[in-house]
């Protein structure tokens, strides 16, 4: 841990002056008690950095908590071995592509019986709020139950002994998006209403006891719930799917999910703050959690140290090194196929942006982490899907 100023502590080794100077700005904010902590993974954000972890007193800034709300990771372990898998995993790869619509905007053509429940429970919950989630996005139901583009993965890896896990990573799609750009509009209207100046606009803020507050509160936790349904529905097909494939039902013995972009009530130092996680799990003592690396390299199952300075947190990946545009410009197809060798992945351009040299070495990060959490596993991947 490095002590930047009192009011941000950070984990991060390799850490971007640029992105420093975006996290010292949002831990003046005044309601920000009693730091700001940065993780090892950290990177320029909107507003707020990726890979912080920001407690409010009675103030909360929805672009703290990021655009995609409740974006997180889900992983299942079988109870099949590597010798298990065919040897050829296209099949495999494709008959998870075909069950799940993959990139942004896309939708499942109808709802499917798993995806039943989940919408009517999400449905009970939104009346119970008091909102309707058409208003943010007309479709959403039927997108539940699917992955998005970007960082947005499925895996089936393999840990140190050779066990089948399931991996994916996603979050609360076109709806939460939705629910989050209408909020950072309110708080930034809020702001200009109470002549108040931010050092910048994405730091605006909504106000605790106020309807607008209250508001976003309640679609937020909604949009957090979508994000771990969604996650689950997914999961569910690709368990499906692996057992189509192996003609053996899949026995779960163990299912991990984790958000890692979300805000909630917790007590730190002796107050009730608002924790808002920009790219950070949580990692109380002896809570699982899960750290993907970038396309092509390791992944982690964790267990949380409790850290009492990180606010009991920990990286949610690799972090970015190159934006999206960079990544592009520097790096190449041949680069990319050779950093995905062994791995089944659909060969294409469109993930150049993806490559791994793109993001933070995820062992650095790691290293980085030692303080926040132990590693109970390391996975490797053998199949990758993603999303245009």
């Amino acid at each position: 841990m490095q002590k930047i100023t009192d009011r941000l502590l950070s984990w991060a080794s390799m850490l971007e002056e640029n992105t420093e100077q975006q996290a010292r700005t949002t831990a003046r904010m005044p309601f920000v008690f009693p730091h700001l902590a940065l993780m090892p993974d950290a990177h320029l954000g909107l507003g707020a950095t990726v890979g912080s972890v920001i407690p409010t007193l009675g103030a909360v800034m929805p672009a703290a908590v990021g655009v995609d709300i409740g974006c997180g990771m889900i992983a299942v372990r079988t109870q099949f071995r590597k010798a298990d898998l065919p040897s050829d995993l296209q099949g495999l790869r494709e008959q998870i592509e075909r069950a799940i619509p993959l990139s942004a905007g896309a939708s499942n053509r109808k709802i499917v019986a798993t995806a039943e429940p989940r919408i009517a429970e999400l449905e009970t919950m939104a009346e119970a709020a008091g909102f309707d989630p058409a208003g943010a996005h007309g479709g959403w139901r039927n997108q539940l139950g699917t992955l998005g583009s970007g960082n947005h993965f499925i895996e089936v890896s393999l840990d140190e002994e050779d066990r089948v896990w399931l991996f994916l990573h996603s979050g609360s799609r076109g709806v939460g998006n939705k629910i989050a750009q209408r909020h950072i509009t309110v708080a930034k209207r809020m702001m200009r209403r109470w002549w108040i100046e931010l050092p910048d606009p994405d730091l605006a803020y909504l106000v605790e006891g106020t309807p607008e507050f209250d508001r976003y509160i309640a679609e937020l936790r909604w949009a957090q719930h979508f994000a771990l349904l969604n996650r689950e529905e997914m999961m569910d097909r690709v368990v499906r799917q692996l057992s189509e494939v192996l003609g053996t039902a899949v026995d779960e013995q163990e299912r991990i999910n984790c958000h890692h972009n979300f805000t909630q009530r917790e007590t730190h130092w002796g107050k009730s703050v608002w924790v808002s996680r920009k790219g950070a799990i949580q990692a109380t003592a002896g809570q699982a959690g899960l750290i993907p690396g970038s396309m092509g390299t390791a992944s982690y199952v964790v267990e949380g140290l409790g850290n009492k300075p990180s606010l009991e947190s920990s990286p949610h990946g690799a972090g970015r090194l190159y934006s999206r545009s960079a990544a592009r410009r520097t790096f190449t197809h041949d680069e990319l196929r050779a950093a995905m060798v062994g791995i089944e992945y659909r060969d294409t351009d469109a993930f150049l942006d993806e490559i791994p040299a793109a993001y933070k070495p995820i062992d650095q990060v790691m290293a980085d982490a030692s303080e926040l959490v132990s590693v109970r596993h390391t996975l490797r991947q053998v199949v990758n899907v993603k999303g245009d």
